[in-house]
């Protein structure tokens, strides 16, 4: 088995999370205020303890979190010229036992031998890992021998001594826990934890250890440094101020929950729990400075601000969620590491070549030839930096801001149009060529975090007669990158639009509770695509597999008893073109101001699963991958299947079918 070291390179700016810690710490002891200065107060020190435990139907347990959480606030008072002076220190620690309880599942014992598709029938209905149209075992490598120099499929799976060693070991079938292959693409990913087993690990990007999994904030970017900030206010004789936040920390755009619209400055940590945990609680703090300018009422306006927000931080994409933990969203980090080992080290990938008979014949393809190469993380430089800029005010009791943003990409995009080998003829009888170069339409791919910038603006007005808050919000993004089997690299760029409309409302429903007002909170989120491709090819569509025009409707219905020490709810989610339903109930027990238990389950109904051309018809080695009539330039005819564009369809709700829970969640403040 192939193991790396767990030594990382992933470098930010721990000296000046020192120096923050440092004066976070300095802050949280009592002291005076210099001559003239306005005492400061002592600091509030909260200490809270969470165990959260989850099981999952057919996996069993699938967390079983610990996390200590240390809340520092002291007010400092005046300091020079700077009034209302605070400093902030939030740490934060977990340890996950589910990976050492677990093992088999999510942890170094995860994974198995694992067998492909192979509708062509011949030598079976299925193949091991290794054992494809390539290798030698195969009785239909024969055939390979009529190509330049015999071809160059297949891959080490048998000889730990040779280079590139890819054994049927620790892999589970790409997609296996949602659907079956039934006639698509399928690959072997490997699931344990990458100090394990190195196989797919993409470096920098998506390539945890065992221990980075279990205590994710343990790392070199040092994040059980939660939050640290200093905050003061510039006073002015005319009654504005300028308010500046500077250090570790999230910066909260919007008015939404759950999905995000303009709430896009800091990265998620969607591994946390999916999509299902509060912003606050999966939001990537980053080091970022805040000055706000507040103008207080002026002529036209009850409430004018203006602030800038420059994250100075060195990138940091989502964390989408590393294949072999629970919560993998979308399985995007499955199929990513499926291709970065089919990159490195060549694998089996399912019902994939067409020889002329009834069936596709599982493939055996070598190193380099298809797959993801890297991942381009931007470096740190000031032009990699993040900058926005937000009007926000008040008019006759409604609320508004204007928001503008440049930023990079935090979902990866992958690219297509790197040079890779040509398997049909790696001497270049017939591709003149030097290898390996380009080709147009081929799988193989590096990740990459494009440049995006978004105009937006929000509004929340209270409507008395009624009894309710209405939110919007909207933003157009313009950068952002869809995969597209229409173009010859598979991507391509479109604007994006997305809006929500969002209706809060207290109200009584007796039957239930004759004291007490229920919560009633519902948002409609939409997303469109202005530069949508989709074209129907012979076999089926081709293009963009995200809809065009999509909705997600979400809906929390919240109580109250026993003096507010009893709280149930249950949120819904449902994404109209993914056909998918989320339903999320819980109860909140307050059993002493000191002690919280809390009692969940999310189920998800649907269609689950969808499909989508997979490009196993496109033509990039010519003539050798040419269906009949198809030219050099031309793409995929349509052939589809689950994997691996089937997700877009499908949603994180959709691609989640299979992940029901039952939670139950402690948390004690000391």
């Amino acid at each position: 088995m192939v193991r790396k070291s767990a030594g990382k390179h992933r470098r930010g700016n721990a000296p000046l999370a020192a120096g923050m810690l440092t004066l976070a710490v300095g802050a949280a002891q009592p002291g005076s205020a210099a001559a003239g200065d306005i005492p400061n107060e002592e600091a509030r020190v909260d200490v809270v303890y969470e165990n959260a435990t989850f099981a999952r139907r057919d996996v069993g347990l699938s967390k079983f979190r610990n996390t200590l959480k240390v809340d520092i606030d002291r007010k400092l008072g005046r300091r020079g010229a700077f009034d209302d002076v605070g400093v902030n220190l939030k740490l934060r620690g977990t340890f996950d036992g589910v990976y050492r309880i677990n093992d088999d599942t999510y942890g170094n014992k995860a994974g198995r031998a694992v067998q492909l598709e192979n509708t062509i029938g011949i030598p079976g209905p299925t193949v091991p890992h290794g054992g494809g149209l390539g290798s030698p075992a195969n009785p239909l490598t024969a055939g390979l021998a009529e190509l330049p120099g015999g071809g160059a499929f297949g891959f080490n799976s048998t000889d730990p001594s040779a280079p590139r060693y890819n054994p049927n070991e620790g892999l589970v079938v790409l997609g296996e826990h949602l659907h079956r292959t039934d006639g698509g693409v399928a690959f072997a990913v490997p699931v344990r934890p990458c100090d394990k087993d190195s196989r797919g690990c993409i470096k920098d990007y998506l390539d945890a250890t065992r221990q980075e999994l279990e205590s994710p904030e343990f790392n070199d970017r040092w994040d059980f440094i939660r939050e640290a900030y200093v905050t003061g206010s510039v006073p002015f004789d005319d009654g504005s101020s300028v308010f500046m936040k500077v250090g570790k920390q999230q910066v909260v755009w919007g008015r939404t929950d759950l999905f995000r619209v303009l709430d896009v400055i800091n990265p998620v940590d969607y591994s946390r729990n999916n999509i299902y945990d509060e912003l606050q609680d999966i939001r990537i703090p980053m080091w970022i400075m805040q000055a706000e300018y507040r103008a207080g009422a002026t002529e036209t306006f009850d409430d004018l601000n203006f602030a800038v927000v420059w994250n100075f931080d060195k990138f940091r994409p989502h964390n989408i969620g590393q294949c072999g933990s629970p919560n993998v969203i979308l399985d995007a980090g499955c199929f990513m590491r499926g291709m970065k080992n089919l990159w490195d080290n060549g694998g089996t990938v399912a019902n994939f070549a067409n020889l002329g008979l009834p069936g596709l014949a599982a493939t055996d393809f070598g190193p380099n030839q298809i797959g993801i190469r890297k991942a381009h993380l931007p470096s740190w430089s000031l032009a990699n930096t993040q900058l926005g800029v937000k009007l926000e005010g008040q008019k006759s009791g409604v609320g508004f801001s204007l928001n503008a943003l440049t930023y990079r990409s935090q979902l990866p995009s992958l690219r297509g149009g790197i040079p890779a080998r040509n398997p049909f003829d790696p001497v270049g009888a017939v591709d003149t060529q030097p290898q390996p170069h380009p080709y147009p339409y081929l799988i193989a791919f590096d990740v990459h975090f494009p440049r995006v910038n978004l105009i937006g603006g929000s509004m929340d007005l209270q409507v008395d007669a009624i009894k309710s808050v209405f939110r919007l919000e909207a933003a157009l993004t313009e950068g952002e990158e869809f995969p597209n089997g229409l173009r010859k690299r598979l991507f391509s760029e479109s604007r994006v639009f997305r809006y929500v409309v969002g209706w809060d409302r207290p109200t009584f429903i007796p039957f239930l509770n004759k004291t007490r007002a229920f919560l009633i909170s519902a948002q409609l989120f939409g997303q469109h695509l202005l530069d949508h491709e989709l074209e129907d090819r012979p076999l089926g569509k081709v293009g963009m597999p995200d809809w065009k025009d999509n909705n997600i409707f979400t809906l929390l219905l919240k109580g109250f008893y026993l003096n507010d020490r009893l709280s149930p709810q249950v949120i819904m989610a449902h994404d109209f073109r993914g056909e998918a339903t989320t339903i999320a109930p819980s109860i909140d027990w307050l059993v002493s101001d000191n002690l919280k238990l809390t009692i969940g389950a999310n189920v998800k109904v649907g269609r689950g699963a969808r499909k989508f051309d997979d490009c196993r018809t496109c033509n990039p080695f010519h003539p050798f991958s040419a269906s009949p009539g198809q030219g050099p330039n031309d793409g995929s005819l349509g052939l589809g299947g689950f994997e691996p564009l089937g997700r877009f369809r499908a949603g994180p709700i959709g691609m989640a079918q299979e992940e029901d829970e039952l939670q139950f969640v402690m948390q004690y403040k000391f």
